[in-house]
């Protein structure tokens, strides 16, 4: 298993993970149930932890892929900014969450101030894992690209053979 590979097994965490736990920690708010909540937390730091794996194998994913046709080293660096940006923001719920945790355990009357941080760095870390997603998946994915083209009544089969309409005489 190279780089690559192991960045694409870990990569997809912080993201799902962010967004699965932002929908935990407003379902738990809701209720107003510390359980719910906790494993939000929890949630919110594997996800950190992940980012921390996903940084690390950032750099042989981009040498793996640099050279490859199709894959340009705008997008490289469009999405390694959008990562680095993401991993320091769900370092910092990361933190927020270990706090959160040890204030519900401790029942301590800041534990819901805490629970409000959280839930405003949650939604910002859920809207950088979009982008980081989204910039991720440009890298080698031309078809999700905005500037994606696609000939209209054209497709290859799996030879790369084309062929159209096949009623035209």
């Amino acid at each position: 298993m190279n780089d690559a590979h192991l960045h694409l097994v870990v990569n997809h965490f912080p993201i799902i993970g962010t967004i699965l736990g932002l929908g935990i920690l407003i379902a738990g708010m809701i209720l107003k149930n510390n359980s719910v909540k906790n494993t939000a937390y929890v949630l919110f730091i594997v996800a950190a932890v992940f980012a921390a794996f996903s940084m690390g194998t950032g750099d042989g994913a981009e040498d793996a892929v640099k050279n490859l046709p199709g894959v340009t080293k705008q997008f490289i660096h469009e999405h390694e900014e959008m990562a680095e940006k993401l991993a320091i923001i769900l370092y910092v719920l990361g933190v927020i969450s270990i706090g959160a945790l040890f204030l519900s355990f401790k029942n301590h009357s800041k534990a819901k101030l805490v629970s409000y941080a959280a839930l405003v760095v949650g939604v910002l870390a859920v809207f950088l894992a979009k982008e980081v997603g989204t910039t991720g998946g440009e890298v080698r994915h031309t078809e999700i690209r905005s500037d994606a083209t696609q000939a209209v009544g054209t497709e290859h089969n799996a030879a790369g053979v084309e062929h159209g309409d096949e009623d035209k005489d």
